[in-house]
């Protein structure tokens, strides 16, 4: 009887053995058909190490709980007690098994839901609505029109009477309400300027102004609205020192419309509408038909330069640019020879020069450099800055040219280098030029500048012939940069607009005078009492015979001036 027991021991232990190794290779090649991306290799990876941290628990269990009974011997124990071992055994491989069933069906329910489950909730998170929800079960909607014509700031900014905005704004309520109550509708108009190298990275203060100019509040108080379009109309003089709209390597200046309206439905208030428009403001400065005459000398060679430019240009179309070189040959007596400076090269460059001050909010104003002390005895006192100055300069347009001139070397005196070449903006960068802008708000510290210029580089090379011989050249091997700059003023094309203020129709004040009256002007103030002659009919004719001898009378009249003629 001992013997059987040992046997059913051994037999136990090898089954149950058994039980964890299939169960682990099982698990092991259904991972591997279940998971060929990388987050399912890791999750076998997990998976694999919960499974052999379980089958390790299991035969620790089942070591502890088969221990015993194999410490027995056979000799010593009565039946009694092999039945109780028997009995022990059992149970004890019964619970082994039990638990290694429900390991597996926990490691199988976890891997089912790691499998099927891939979304990752963030539950003391609410991000709400998006607004285009809110815009789509709104009960109304928000819509523009502009009546005025595209906003032209003419001139320069001290002279310039500014432009004037007008148009509409409609409330479109929608067909399922009948009526619809509407707290508030207002409507505010600001400049943005946004630094894109502020003072401070990554605070919104030092890169975001506003500056508002004016606010619409189109109701006083609650209305109730019928169903359909509501219109509410609008005005706005901007005055002619503020800025065109401008996006610039430093900054940027756009000029924000906004719209928000307050629906409420039963008594309960619903999100607010809001429009938002950006108006386009542009300058445009009065440009000169005669082109502007500039003279060069470049010392110590006798080389002068007569150039005739366009001191406005535009983002689009071309410029002319005329160009004539004097003194370009010089007679050597002493030697016999002619000494000539011959144009290899031309380039144009258009250069953008932009300048910007970054304001600083008030919790950076203190990280402001300290000013300079001012020097013993003078009364100027320092000055705070009031931001950190930016420059950056690029190109906007550039070309090369080796040949397209015309050259003359008949004498010293009248030889010459004539070109005329077209410059214009490349369109190949990724931003547009920036017309030429110059503003200060008032009460800030927000600045902008933008100019521009225009640079032309010619290399020359000196050569020499005989006197006669202009074929036989000579090259000297020195040679020579001459550079200029022109500044250039970058603006809008006017077109057939005009400014606000010359469309306007005549007040009363500007109304002449009534004409004078027609005997004044045949007469010269003189009465026409003694000229015209009063017809006088008897009573007892006709009407017809009356209007027959008033036809006759002027008739008479009028032979009687031709006789005079």
């Amino acid at each position: 009887m001992p013997h059987r027991v040992v046997d059913f021991l051994r037999s136990s232990a090898n089954t149950l053995e058994f039980q964890v190794s299939t169960f682990t290779k099982s698990g092991k090649t259904s991972r591997r058909r279940e998971s060929p991306t990388g987050a399912a290799r890791v999750a076998r990876h997990g998976s694999t190490e919960r499974v052999a941290l379980a089958s390790s628990e299991e035969e620790d269990s089942s070591t502890s709980n088969t221990t015993p009974p194999r410490s027995m011997s056979p000799l010593l124990r009565s039946s009694d007690s092999s039945d109780s071992a028997h009995t022990t055994s059992t149970t004890s491989s019964t619970n082994t098994s039990k638990e290694v069933v429900s390991a597996k069906d926990h490691h199988h329910h976890k891997e089912k839901d790691h499998h099927h489950h891939h979304r990752i909730s963030f539950p003391g998170m609410h991000f709400g609505r998006s607004s285009k929800d809110v815009h789509a079960n709104a009960p109304a909607s928000l819509d523009w029109k502009l009546e005025s014509p595209p906003i032209v700031l003419y001139n320069d900014p001290e002279t310039s009477t500014g432009a004037l905005v007008s148009g509409q704004i409609f409330l479109n309520i929608k067909e399922d309400h009948d009526l619809l109550e509407v707290e508030f509708i207002n409507a505010t108009l600001k400049i943005h300027v946004t630094q894109k190298r502020p003072f401070t990275h990554h605070c919104h203060d030092c890169t975001h102004q506003y500056t508002e100019i004016k606010k619409w509040q189109f109701l006083d108080h609650p209305l109730v609205l019928a169903k359909g379009q509501h219109s509410f109309p609008f005005s706005v003089l901007l005055d002619g020192h503020l800025p065109a709209s401008m996006d610039g390597p430093l900054a940027s200046i756009a000029y924000e419309f906004k719209v928000e309206a307050l629906p409420k439905v039963n008594g309960t208030l619903q999100p607010a509408i809001k429009f938002e428009k950006i108006l386009d403001v542009k300058r445009s400065l009065a440009s000169s038909e005669v082109p502007h005459h500039s003279i060069r000398v470049f010392p110590p060679t006798n080389i002068k330069a007569n150039v005739h430019y366009p001191h406005h240009i535009h983002p689009t179309g071309t410029n002319t640019l005329q160009i004539r070189l004097d003194g370009i040959a010089r007679l050597n007596p002493k030697a016999g020879t002619m000494e000539y400076w011959k144009l290899k090269k031309l380039t144009w460059r258009l250069e953008e020069i932009s300048k910007s001050l970054a304001p600083a909010c008030e919790k950076h104003a203190p990280k402001l450099p300290v000013p300079p002390t001012p020097a013993e005895g003078s009364d100027a006192q320092p000055q705070p800055p009031k931001g950190l100055p930016r420059t950056e300069t690029r190109i906007i347009g550039e070309k090369t040219i080796f040949s397209g001139w015309k050259s003359s070397y008949s004498s010293a005196t009248d030889s010459h280098i004539e070109l005329e070449l077209d410059y214009f903006l490349s369109k190949s960068h990724s931003s547009p030029a920036v017309c030429d802008t110059r503003w200060t708000h008032p009460g800030t510290s927000t600045s902008q500048e933008v100019s521009h210029q225009l640079m032309v580089e010619m290399v020359v090379s000196q050569e020499w012939a005989p006197v006669g011989k202009p074929n036989l050249v000579t090259h000297t091997g020195v040679g020579r940069i001459l550079r200029m700059h022109f500044s250039s003023i970058l603006t809008e094309r006017g077109g057939i607009g005009i400014s606000w203020d010359n469309e306007a129709p005549p007040i009363y004040q500007d109304v002449p005078e009534s004409p004078p009256a027609y005997s004044e002007l045949m007469m010269g103030g003189e009465s026409m009492d003694g000229v015209v002659e009063t017809l006088m009919l008897p009573s007892g004719l006709g009407s017809g015979r009356s209007s027959a001898v008033s036809s006759r009378a002027p008739s008479r009249r009028g032979s009687a001036e031709m006789q005079r003629r």
